[in-house]
């Protein structure tokens, strides 16, 4: 019988680390920030408040700012802390369908360095094998000596969690891939992997857009479609953390063909490769541009071809169309998109909007409700990153105790 699995991200292992947790997220959200007010935000009592404090300064998770003490001449001075940037750092690895993008964060998310590696036909071993030695030498050359806790790893297709496998990846041809195993091998790392809209819906709740929301449904558009799902902080996994594998989910104004057979499938429709093709089809991308070079289409679009961008605008308003069906199932507080047309170009996302305002039948504000990805620049590397930074701020004491054995 199988043992049983979560099906959804599982909160912090106990009282002690949860409420570290809740003060680590307060500081994340609201630093430099004094004392007094993250007991208020977390409802501990000061005397908890300031031990926590007290540990995650020595665990080096927190730093207090003694220049920038406060006071209104009653009492204690305000004393305020802040995430300590300084002493540790996370790795990233990111991999697409054409690359794989390797990264360094801090504990704010923020990239510090960051390199792709083309896969070039590479096997699913040799390309973990590329990624390890590039993450090892970003850590080396930019980590200013800080710690690294972790390498957090996202990844397309169908990704288990909690075994760190990519059961399978059709535009790769990966199947049952031990991606965690293979890095924490080659880097000596502790290593989380996960889907990369999951990993991008940690980020936006941390990071980005979704902090504080209640419920948050995201949806990558790239050469894969995917979408996530958290409500009250719990991302959805489902058995084997396949929830968000929507790639065949049915599209009315498609007749695109499908590997599987089928036409007007989601992914089929609307992804990178699909795109590419069409516009060299119609002259919009020459051959010299490549039938999946989806970069030169956007850089097109931006810089004044019509074509270019009509193309991208009816894209986006496929995926309105995919994102509507899912908002009406999931009836979501919150909607991020993570694609690259809807993130840099104003009628691709005006676009998406209204569709989803004519789709949906979920009493939905699109204007307000619907946003593109708050990491238009960094979305890949932040979506490794996040991937490790999410249990990082779950499970703060464990993780920064196990980077001192």
């Amino acid at each position: 019988m199988r043992p049983h699995r979560p099906h959804q991200r599982p909160p912090a292992a106990n009282k002690r680390e949860a409420s570290a947790a809740a003060i680590l997220r307060a500081v994340l959200a609201h630093g430099p920030v004094a004392r007094s007010t993250i007991a208020r935000l977390t409802g501990l009592s000061p005397a908890s408040m300031t031990g926590y404090c007290t540990e995650l300064i020595a665990l080096g998770l927190l730093r207090d700012l003694p220049e920038q003490t406060q006071s209104n001449g009653l009492g204690r001075p305000h004393l305020p802390v802040d995430i300590d940037t300084a002493r540790y750092v996370v790795g990233a690895v990111h991999i697409a369908v054409p690359h794989t993008t390797v990264a360094v964060l801090d504990l704010r998310g923020r990239v510090l360095a960051e390199s792709r590696i083309p896969h070039q036909d590479a096997s699913a071993a040799d390309t973990v094998r590329r990624a390890a030695g590039t993450l090892l030498d970003l850590l080396r050359r930019h980590s200013a000596g800080a710690v690294p806790l972790g390498v957090g790893v996202a990844c397309g297709g169908w990704v288990d969690q909690e075994t760190g496998t990519v059961v399978e990846h059709a535009m790769l041809g990966w199947r049952q891939v031990p991606l965690g195993d293979l890095l924490r091998e080659h880097t000596g790392l502790p290593v989380h992997v996960d889907g990369h809209s999951r990993a991008l819906l940690h980020g936006e709740r941390l990071f980005g857009a979704a902090r504080g929301a209640g419920s948050v449904l995201h949806l990558f558009v790239g050469n894969v479609v995917e979408a996530a799902f958290a409500l009250d902080d719990a991302a959805h996994y489902g058995p084997r953390s396949q929830a968000g594998l929507i790639a065949h989910l049915p599209l009315a104004d498609s007749a695109e063909h499908c590997p599987c057979g089928r036409t007007g499938c989601f992914q089929a429709s609307v992804s990178e490769r699909t795109v590419s093709g069409r516009a060299v089809e119609t002259g919009v991308l020459t051959a010299h541009d490549s039938a999946h070079d989806f970069p030169a289409l956007l850089t097109a679009a931006r810089t004044g071809n019509q074509a270019a961008l009509d193309l991208l605008v009816e894209r986006a308003r496929l995926i309105g169309q995919g994102a509507a069906l899912l908002i009406d199932v999931f009836n979501p507080e919150l909607v991020v998109v993570a694609e690259q047309a809807v993130m840099a170009l104003p009628p691709a996302l005006a676009a998406l909007r209204a569709e989803i305002a004519a789709s949906s039948r979920t009493q939905i504000d699109a204007t307000t409700a619907v946003v593109p990805s708050s990491f238009a620049r960094d979305t890949l590397a932040t979506a490794g990153g996040s991937a490790m930074l999410d249990v990082l701020y779950r499970n703060p004491l464990t993780v920064a105790r196990s980077s001192r054995r």
